[in-house]
């Protein structure tokens, strides 16, 4: 396999990568970006094409520290490698907006 090959996205990913230049992206540079959008967006295909590239620590890491992953998606991870949920950012209650006026 080509360096090209193995740094460049397949074709089938192209409809998850519509709003950046998809043939400039290099998953050697940005893996979390690339793992991030197949996990969340991606189809069964996507997803076995993540599985084979990246491993479970890698995907580990995303899940406990990316704060803007669905929640469906961090559930599902968090359950497929035994992660604490209360270890999942995304999964975390937000903060509560400080009120200001007379109903503070």
């Amino acid at each position: 396999m080509s360096k090209e090959s193995k740094t460049q996205l397949p074709e089938f990913l192209r409809p998850y990568f519509w709003d950046v230049a998809f043939d400039k992206i290099d998953v050697t540079k940005y893996p979390q970006f690339v793992l991030k959008r197949v996990l969340d967006r991606g189809d069964t295909k996507a997803v076995l094409w993540a599985i084979t590239l990246f491993d479970n620590n890698s995907i580990a890491e995303l899940i406990t520290t990316s704060r803007d992953l669905s929640a469906k998606t961090a559930n599902f991870w968090a359950d497929m490698l035994g992660i604490d949920k209360h270890k999942v950012p995304c999964l975390q209650k937000p903060y509560s907006r400080i009120l200001f006026g007379p109903s503070s």
